[in-house]
């Protein structure tokens, strides 16, 4: 959960780097929280027409839009990589599996130029 907040913190920051595990505990608390409220939708019968989702998963969606966007930047920091390769996801097929393999590479060991190793960093704070 500490790293959803930590993502949540640093909301509209596109630079550094972000960790594997950041951004994929990120990821999996984004879809438990969005299941949470598609279920409330549903309960609540706040769906829109015959989709399963309504006002409380696009309320939710539109909130983390921008922190999600921005830690899969800095986790592509990680790798080396420029934010703008977040867009090869757009090619249909192709371009989402690479983006996936891009984010499960283990990040560059040491500085980059997009800021020091995450890694580092976390060992010395604990």
């Amino acid at each position: 959960m500490k790293w959803y907040l930590k993502v949540l913190r640093q909301y509209a920051d596109f630079n550094g780097r972000a960790r594997r595990k950041e951004y994929w505990m990120f990821v999996l608390f984004n879809i438990v929280f969005a299941l949470v409220a598609m279920f409330f939708d549903n309960i609540l019968g706040l769906t829109v027409a015959e989709l399963p989702y309504g006002v409380f998963y696009f309320a939710y969606v539109l909130a983390v839009f921008i922190p999600g966007l921005a830690a899969a930047v800095r986790r592509l920091h990680d790798i080396g990589r420029s934010g703008w390769m977040i867009l090869i996801g757009l090619i249909p097929i192709i371009g989402g599996i690479w983006l996936l393999v891009l984010m499960v590479t283990e990040g560059t060991s040491g500085e980059n130029k997009y800021g020091s190793d995450p890694k580092a960093t976390f060992a010395l704070e604990i």
